[in-house]
């Protein structure tokens, strides 16, 4: 028998791609559990279609899950792929690119017939794991379909449903190359498919088989090894960015003593945030699917004016059509928090695909002078403390708030070390319940010194008041056409507004000095690229840094100061440079940009060579 060896390594790339039929984002985010509980450190990227069913086989209908994991820290997906699954000749063609010079590619020989090569647009002929030309790789040909089929002989399932178990065989295999135990999937399996014994033999005996394969098969000699990454001490879980948002839209109901109401309608990336809170009943939450966006949006106005908090979630198009809606919750100055988990646009645009496009919306996307807070999440894991410091703001401050997120982050996971309730920031929740001492009538836009006017819920006796779009009077609230009271309520509410940048943290320096060469100032899901393009470099001795901004309106008082230290500042994002717009507005500064708009993430190679043109 072949004598087998261990290989230790530190960092993994491996990506999963096949059919959108063919079940690789569950094989990906089993892997990706499996390897959390392992105190590996990770980070994944999901890469699905559009259409919920493209036509199999063709290279529009490719689903891909790459995740990276390690034994030392890092903060991005990877830049190319050690491993490739490719279950069919769409999925190789897709990524072929993807894969480091001598990588492995674990190819599905019955997904390069004759037809499915048609499919993919390969010429009459050429078959590229027969014809050499992937010489400089480690080509790994497998017929998983026919071992699947063969495993599964003896269940009484047709030929369709038994090929779907095809992805637990390739799972099964991958435990058995990087020296995993399959304990994980397996109580998954049982839970999922508990009551249906068929479909969870089918799929249990997959994933054994899978295993044998490798461990019985004489060819393969190594097996691979990642050990634990040296990270905090602490309780991890793994997240997604949207499970995140829900956590942290939870915790902050818990300590603010107010029930979720989220009026919202579904909408790709978003919508897991409604089918995570609809499972939390048992917490108070209240969801509600609307006929549309604005019906979700209104919803949720009328249930912050009755002392809810308020959410609704969609991404830019939904966004576009709660604008008046938007505009109003601005005109009464209640809490409301609008979630845009980003994708590629204009319109319809790119429905699964990442981008950050939707910040100069955020800003100035409604009709008249309409400020709003906008705050922005950087990792899947920073969504629950992002989304908890946007609800703080729009309670304690009297105003709707944007939250940005983006595909990238909503469908990322990596290791989370989740809080204990008690370390939470407090959330201070001030309803007025009667009229102050001397006070003869209730003044519902007398405003504190946060410029901050009363919460006073309908029905308390003695405060009933007037709502509604049109321009409110100063003090009284009541319906004012007088031009000079609307310039003051205009510059008051950008002054209410501009005032919550005394009641936020000052902007730090996340790698780096505090003055330099370089700074490369970014926001939102470009962090990980950007750190570790940094992190690169610095090693190397050169004069950059990194800093990363969650509060977008209003920036950190200190932001400009810090602006100031560096001699060239870069604003990488996944756009055609909207911050950097606002930046130049705000600070002046001829900041530099470097933009990506193809629905990927920027990689740190691709920035490292971007960063070095200004050193």
């Amino acid at each position: 028998m072949t004598q087998r060896k261990e290989e230790l390594l530190s960092d993994i790339v491996i990506k999963f791609a096949g059919d959108s039929g063919d079940g690789m984002q569950l094989t990906g985010s089993q892997f990706t559990n499996n390897t959390a509980l392992m105190g590996i450190d990770l980070a994944t990227f999901p890469d699905f279609p559009a259409e919920i069913r493209a036509p199999q086989g063709t290279i529009p209908g490719v689903s891909g899950y790459q995740l990276r994991f390690s034994s030392d820290a890092i903060y991005t997906p990877g830049d190319l792929c050690d491993v490739l699954v490719a279950m069919n000749a769409a999925a190789l063609k897709t990524n072929l690119k993807a894969i480091k010079k001598g990588g492995k590619i674990i190819a599905n020989v019955d997904g390069f017939d004759s037809k499915n090569l048609r499919l993919a647009n390969y010429p009459d002929g050429v078959n590229p794991i027969e014809d050499g030309s992937l010489e400089g790789f480690e080509l790994i040909k497998m017929d998983v379909t026919k071992m699947t089929r063969e495993a599964l002989k003896d269940i009484t399932l047709g030929t369709k449903e038994k090929d779907r178990a095809k992805n637990m065989f390739v799972l099964g295999f991958l435990y058995w190359m990087y020296s995993r135990d399959m304990d994980s999937t397996l109580k998954f399996l049982n839970e999922k498919f508990g009551k249906k014994d068929d479909i969870l033999n089918a799929n249990l005996k997959a994933l054994q088989a899978g295993y044998n394969y490798g461990d019985t098969t004489e060819t393969f000699t190594t097996r691979y090894k990642v050990e634990k990454a040296k990270m905090k001490p602490g309780n991890y879980r793994s997240i997604m960015g949207n499970q995140a948002v829900s956590l942290g839209l939870v915790a902050a109901s818990q300590k603010s003593g107010l029930p979720i109401f989220l009026g919202t309608y579904p909408i790709t990336p978003a919508s897991d945030i409604l089918h995570d809170l609809s499972k939390m009943k048992n917490f108070g939450v209240k969801t509600f699917q609307a006929e549309d966006e604005i019906a979700g949006i209104t919803a949720a106005i009328g249930a912050s004016y009755g002392g809810a908090l308020a959410v609704t979630t969609t991404s830019g198009p939904g966004i576009a059509l709660k604008g008046e809606a938007m505009g109003l919750a601005v005109m009464l100055e209640i809490p409301l928090l609008i979630i845009d988990v980003q994708r590629g646009g204009p319109s319809t645009g790119l429905p699964t695909k990442t981008e950050q496009s939707d910040l100069l919306q955020a800003y100035y996307g409604r009709n008249g002078e309409c400020p709003m807070p906008v705050i922005a999440a950087s990792t899947p894991s920073d969504c629950f403390s992002a989304v908890y410091e946007a609800v703080r703001i729009s309670l304690e401050h009297m105003t709707p708030v944007m939250f940005l997120s983006d595909g990238y982050i909503a469908n990322g996971a990596e290791p989370w070390m989740y809080p204990q309730a008690e370390d939470l920031p407090a959330i201070t929740v001030k309803f007025k319940t009667a009229l102050d001492e001397g006070e003869e009538r209730f003044q519902p836009y007398k405003r504190d010194e946060k410029l901050v006017r009363p919460w006073a819920l309908p029905g308390t006796k003695g405060l009933e008041h007037r709502i509604g779009g049109l321009e409110k009077q100063d003090i009284t609230g009541n319906v004012s056409y007088e031009p000079d009271n609307h310039e003051h309520m205009v510059k008051t509410r950008q002054a209410k507004v501009d005032m919550i940048a005394q009641y936020i943290p000052e902007q730090k320096i996340d790698s780096g000095a505090a003055s330099g060469k370089v700074l490369v100032l970014g926001w939102g899901s470009t962090y990980g690229s950007i750190k570790s393009a940094v992190q690169e470099l610095l090693l190397e001795g050169q004069a950059v840094s990194h800093a990363h901004i969650r509060y977008m309106r209003p920036f950190p008082k200190n932001l400009g100061d810090i602006i100031k230290q560096f001699d060239t500042v870069i604003v990488p994002e996944i756009n055609n440079g909207q911050l950097i717009k606002i930046l130049r507005d705000v600070y002046l500064v001829d900041a530099k940009p470097y933009n990506k708009i193809k629905g990927t993430p920027i990689t740190k190679g691709e920035l490292v060579a971007e960063i070095r043109k200004y050193l």
